[in-house]
């Protein structure tokens, strides 16, 4: 008999200076301008990162070995409000589609150039228990300087 169980989702929250629409285009559309390139799953380092703008496009990267690497793929796309992408990384941060977990960012307009930003990343339980366990500690303490990172090249 299995035994069901969760993991609580990760949740973060952050405002930036910056307009809905311009805080959505530099999450999506300029991610490589402040993804950082030590923060991938390929076998060599990232080149440049990117996401391309429709349901069902990939989050992938390229690396200086010439190879693509699918971080996952969205499953929702709502400029500039939201999107929701898939997250195919195994808690061994291997490309792996099975294990995927879900990434949820909202981008919510406070005034007309400030935003929240809302990300819960959730769904550890694909990974399995342990595997689940560790990839939510791993995102827990990554996605806060991460979206940092975000913030700065959204207000810069």
């Amino acid at each position: 008999m299995t035994k069901a169980f969760a993991i609580a989702p990760v949740c973060k929250t952050l405002v930036v200076n910056a307009s809905q629409s311009h805080a959505f285009d530099v999450f999506t559309n300029r991610l490589d301008s402040w993804w950082p390139k030590g923060h991938g799953i390929g076998a060599t380092p990232i080149k440049q990162s990117f996401i391309e703008p429709r349901k069902g496009g990939r989050w992938y990267t390229t690396h200086e070995d010439g190879s693509e690497t699918v971080v996952g793929h969205m499953l929702a796309w709502e400029p500039p409000q939201r999107i929701l992408f898939s997250w195919e990384v195994s808690a061994e941060w291997k490309p792996d589609p099975s294990v995927a977990s879900e990434v949820e960012i909202t981008f919510i307009a406070e005034s007309p150039r400030t935003t929240r930003v809302h990300l819960e990343h959730r769904n550890f339980e694909a990974l399995g228990k342990e595997g689940g366990e560790k990839m939510r500690g791993s995102v827990d303490g990554g996605w806060p300087g991460l979206l940092e990172l975000f913030k700065k090249s959204a207000e810069g």
